[in-house]
């Protein structure tokens, strides 16, 4: 092996020492401090966010959640004491009213049938619109007699003429509906018994008395030696005169109570309904109990859907608008809005809270439906067209789809945080030019799903047109 001299050995040392300085030099440049980092990369310069203009049809909903519910809930009471008994809420004497058939929920009641049993007695369901609030009996006379003249007609036990007066054609037609139901009409009571025998007697005592004034006023005209006075004379007319009248009031009082007294119908046997058949929705007695205030809910057939929405939802909804049901379970319905606000809120718990005549079920009316908080839930009643689409589905929870409008046809369409109102209330949107950003104006129209259709004011929009969102 050759030996390097020493030349040779210091151009090596020199050698190595640069190609080490070059490789330290070469490493130190690809290191950079968390500064110089943060430094080499600083976030670009902000630009628009922009969306496409697109041209579509739009459809605006409003959407809820509510629960199928069977319709016209409403309390159910009688008007009050069935048979001659007294009712417990009375207080007063007589045979106490208790449950002997409670009524059954779920039941269908057609008119004729019988709701329920009071101490063995019937409540008939009958149809009028006058609630039930007294007996009905011979004498009386109104629209309540002329309503219940056409249901004994309907249910085939016929009372002649509908004359709106309780006369003897009505009572045969009373007892004979009564017979055909397996029941005995209302026939007097003891204590009506017992004061036809008082004012009976009281007639009867009054003949009596004139008579006898009268035989003392004719054995005192006879042939008598000494002469009758004047004064004499006055008293006996007198005396025969108040026999008279006291026979005249006799006969008077007979013959009125005699005019009300006969078969009846009490007050608590009937039931009258504007419409039937009705649903048993609740029933709040059972057999044993003592008849005090309600006694259950009705309902109509039909079904209905109750829901809420928000008060902003609710001014954009009109009665009649056409809404889809959707079940959990998949099936669908259509139907309408019938009642928003307090007309539906009214209705919905009338059957809970508020009072109704007794004897009757009253019909509730439209009422407005506006509200003063934008936040508050506002009541939603859906009538069903066709209540077999939901059969059996009765408190279910479903969805409610209620179409408010509709674009005509296609239309160009831009998110809604594309619209910029300008101090004027002119609406435009941005558009990226290639030059740029340009402002155009904009007419707004239909809304929905977070898109909003527009159409140009001023300037050109056209399909693909980018406009600005955000930044």
């Amino acid at each position: 092996m050759k030996r390097l001299s020493s030349r040779e050995r210091l151009g090596a040392l020199v050698g190595a020492v640069v190609l080490v300085g070059a490789g330290g030099w070469f490493a130190g440049a690809q290191v950079h401090s968390p500064a110089d980092a943060a430094a080499a990369h600083t976030a670009p310069e902000a630009g628009p966010v922009t969306v496409a203009v697109g041209r579509q049809s739009l459809t605006a909903t409003v959407v809820a959640n509510g629960s199928v519910e069977f319709a016209s809930p409403k309390p159910l009471s009688l008007a009050g004491s069935v048979g001659t008994g007294t009712a417990a809420a009375a207080g007063d004497q007589g045979a106490e009213q208790r449950v002997t058939r409670a009524p059954v929920a779920g039941t269908v009641v057609k008119e004729g049938d019988v709701l329920m049993t009071v101490n063995g007695r019937p409540v008939f369901a009958l149809r009028g619109a006058v609630p039930m609030y007294r007996a009905l009996g011979p004498g009386a006379s109104g629209d309540d007699v002329t309503q219940l003249q056409k249901a004994l007609r309907r249910l085939g036990s016929d009372p002649g003429s509908i004359s709106g007066t309780f006369r003897q054609g009505t009572a045969a037609a009373v007892t004979d509906w009564y017979r055909n139901k397996g029941y005995e009409a209302q026939q007097p009571s003891p204590d009506d018994q017992q004061q036809l025998g008082s004012l009976e007697q009281a007639v009867s005592a009054a003949q009596e008395a004139l008579l006898t004034m009268g035989a003392s006023g004719a054995s005192g005209g006879g042939s008598s030696p000494s002469p009758e006075s004047s004064t004499d004379k006055q008293i006996k007319e007198i005396q025969l005169g108040s026999a008279k009248k006291s026979l005249d009031l006799a006969n008077a009082a007979l013959s009125t109570f005699k005019a009300s007294y006969g078969t009846k119908v009490p007050a608590g046997e009937v039931v009258f309904f504007p419409k039937l058949p009705v649903r048993l929705d609740k029933v709040t007695v059972k057999a044993g109990d003592a008849v005090s205030g309600q006694i259950g809910t009705v309902t109509s057939s039909d079904l209905v859907v109750e829901a809420v929405v928000p008060a902003t939802d609710a001014e954009l909804l009109r009665h009649g608008m056409a809404a889809e049901v959707l079940t959990d379970d998949g099936k669908k319905a259509q139907g309408t809005v019938s009642a928003l606000g307090a007309d539906a809120t009214s209705a919905a718990t009338t059957g809970d809270g508020d009072s109704a005549a007794e004897g009757t079920v009253e019909a509730t009316e439209s009422a407005d439906a506006t509200t003063t908080d934008s936040s508050a839930p506002v009541q939603l009643r859906i009538s069903i067209a066709d209540p077999g689409q939901l059969a059996g589905e009765a408190e279910a929870s479903v969805k409610v789809t209620i179409k408010v409008g509709a674009s005509d046809g296609e239309v160009l369409t831009v998110p809604l945080a594309a619209i910029h109102t300008s101090s004027d209330g002119q609406a435009r949107v941005q558009v990226q030019r290639a030059g740029g950003l340009t402002d155009v104006h904009v007419t707004v129209g239909l809304s929905a799903a977070g898109l909003v259709e527009v159409k140009p004011a001023g300037g050109t929009l056209k399909q693909g047109d980018r406009v600005v969102v955000g930044k």
